[in-house]
């Protein structure tokens, strides 16, 4: 299985899926690029790490989708790649009609937050303002709802008395490098 994953920040839920490859834990698939929305995101400097294919995408004209002249440049950057599977870890852009048909069936996103509680952004932060016990995250398939594909799987993160935000954002990161991952290398199995 040929994977692509798409990142608008510093990585670290792509390194977990590159380590996870290096250690044996991916089952068959592999990733072939890793793309960004941003020239100067942390998730690039993983392409030379780990020996794989990594570059900016310019995603003008739009700052929070993907759509237009930006969204075309997505699409023959990731068809280019020939990928089975389209991981979304951390990318900050709403998809539109013209990306999800081009890979349709083969994207899935990790949400931080256990759906559908906390769509769209912040969901550590909703969870922690709200005062809920228990958060988590998801990871589904993508459709044109935000937030709103079909859940592949979810790992719960407890908020004790006492946790403070940033606490919170290390357990999710910890809950999320595992999760990712794991649902990667069953949807490899199949």
């Amino acid at each position: 299985m040929r994977l692509v994953i798409l990142g608008s920040g510093r990585g670290s839920n792509a390194a977990a899926i590159l380590e996870a490859e290096k250690a044996g834990r991916l089952g068959r698939a592999r990733v072939v690029a890793v793309f960004s929305d941003q020239p100067a995101a942390g998730i690039l400097a993983l392409g030379e790490r780990f020996a794989v294919n990594s570059a900016f995408v310019d995603p003008a004209p739009f700052k929070t989708k993907l759509e237009g002249a930006g969204e075309a440049r997505f699409i023959a950057a990731v068809s280019a790649a020939q990928p089975d599977l389209v991981v979304l870890a951390g990318f900050m852009r709403v998809l539109k009609p013209g990306f999800l048909q081009a890979f349709s069936g083969k994207i899935i996103n990790l949400h931080p937050s256990l759906l559908p509680s906390f769509p769209g952004l912040d969901g550590i932060g909703q969870a922690f303002r709200r005062g809920v016990k228990i958060t988590g995250c998801t990871v589904h398939s993508v459709t044109l709802e935000v937030d709103g594909g079909p859940i592949l799987d979810q790992a719960v993160v407890r908020i004790e008395t006492g946790d403070t935000l940033e606490m919170l954002v290390e357990k999710m990161h910890t809950a999320e490098h595992a999760l990712l991952p794991a649902v990667i290398r069953r949807l490899s199995e199949r």
